[in-house]
């Protein structure tokens, strides 16, 4: 069986829309994980950032969090309009509008974006941008590939879009250790040298909630158990 995405909507709003998608992830610091598609040129990219949140909007989110905290339910930011990425990363665009929603995920893998707050306005500046980079890898690494990120002890990991067909996740790790704000500012590459990549798309992730792993970060080791899942995809990323 194929998971779709559905979008809940009143009939009002019933006509297609289009826009980005940011999935939040941390509650200390909140970042902004775009959702992207391989074969879409506006969304092919892996872009991880901060966005300046009002004070309602951060507190619907974190409150609603705090109630789906042990079930299979993201979170994310919908921008309507195709305006590009590299607008942010430019700094020519110094803010959008954001619809909150919560994403749920039924038991067959299929996805509901559902609006929990109405829109309001985000900030964004170039220096807030931690990654960004288009997805026109043409191979595969040897071992599992992540992206660091985060601030302070609350350190998050992305997996890091190689070539298509692949999987997208992103997970908050606990009881990290050795990681350096240095790493984090940059999404700095970790290695899991004891999981080969599949070289190809996986429907299950391979990081284990509450299994301790060993990383590396060139030389330097990292350890971690994978916690919290924060966003899945490896349906529409693909097609």
């Amino acid at each position: 069986m194929t998971t779709t995405d559905v979008i809940s909507v009143s009939d009002a709003d019933a006509a297609p829309r289009h826009g980005h998608r940011f999935l939040l992830i941390g509650t200390d610091t909140v970042f902004a994980y775009h959702l992207a598609l391989y074969h879409v040129p506006i969304h092919a990219f892996q872009m991880i950032n901060k966005f300046g949140l009002d004070g309602g909007l951060r507190k619907k989110y974190l409150d609603d969090l705090a109630n789906h905290e042990d079930q299979r339910v993201y979170y994310s930011l919908f921008s309507e309009g195709d305006w590009p990425l590299q607008e942010i990363v430019d700094g020519t665009r110094d803010s959008l509008p954001v619809e909150l929603e919560r994403v749920t995920v039924d038991s067959a893998g299929n996805r509901t974006f559902t609006k929990i707050l109405d829109e309001t306005t985000a900030t964004c500046r170039k220096q807030d941008v931690v990654h960004y980079k288009p997805l026109n890898a043409t191979d595969y690494p040897d071992h599992l590939t992540c992206l660091a990120f985060g601030q302070g002890s609350e350190v998050h990991l992305a997996h890091q879009l190689a070539a298509s067909p692949n999987w997208d996740e992103v997970i908050t790790t606990t009881r990290p250790a050795g990681f350096q704000q240095s790493d984090l500012d940059h999404a700095t590459a970790v290695t899991i040298p004891s999981i080969k990549d599949p070289k190809g798309v996986v429907t299950t992730s391979p990081l284990v909630k509450g299994k301790p792993y060993e990383g590396l970060i060139g030389t330097r080791e990292v350890t971690f158990t994978a916690g919290r899942q924060g966003w899945w995809n490896h349906t529409s990323l693909n097609t």
